[in-house]
């Protein structure tokens, strides 16, 4: 597994044990330390991974927002939290990530093979049509406004499931629990 890839797992696993244990957000750090130490212990360079979870904790409202409006079938707290955790990791990559470090693409594409790894069957293709819907609307050239000012997207939005899908995994479900 690539270094960043391996980064990324150990970032979205982070977020996931935060959510689904309802922690504060200072508990973060002591839980990235961990996950860094069993799930990546030959990672040298872990600022990627600290930085990727402080910054999704830090605009998570927003995130949550962008999230509510390009899925508006879905209410976050029926997104598993898998799921949840994997689009917040890949917004908050998309808006204020590094765009010549990490291109938009390749931060869709990295959050779509975390869902293949980590969500259920249809996790993918859900996660693929949020991230593809927040991309398409924030477009190449407005990349860096919308990172001020998320509320650019508009409402109506056709990437996303406007329908539920009744094959998406629950929270309580095996499958959408990380693996280790």
């Amino acid at each position: 597994m690539a270094n960043r890839h391996l980064q990324r797992s150990v970032a979205m696993q982070s977020l996931f044990e935060w959510d689904f244990q309802g922690c504060r957000d200072d508990k973060a750090a002591e839980i990235v330390k961990h996950n860094i130490k069993e799930f990546a212990p030959g990672i040298e360079e872990n600022d990627f991974v600290k930085s990727l979870v402080e910054g999704t904790l830090k605009h998570r409202k927003e995130i949550d927002e962008l999230i509510e409006k390009c899925a508006p079938e879905w209410p976050l707290d029926q997104v598993t939290a898998v799921d949840r955790n994997i689009l917040r990791l890949g917004i908050y990559e998309l808006i204020h990530g590094n765009y010549e470090e990490v291109p938009p693409k390749v931060a869709i594409n990295e959050s779509i093979e975390l869902a293949k790894t980590f969500g259920g069957d249809s996790s993918a293709r859900f996660v693929n049509g949020v991230l593809g819907t927040i991309y398409r609307e924030m477009g190449e050239p407005m990349k860096d406004d919308v990172s001020k000012n998320p509320a650019r997207l508009s409402d109506n939005n056709n990437g996303a499931s406007k329908k539920k899908d009744s094959t998406r995994p629950s929270d309580d479900n095996e499958a959408s629990k990380p693996k280790k």
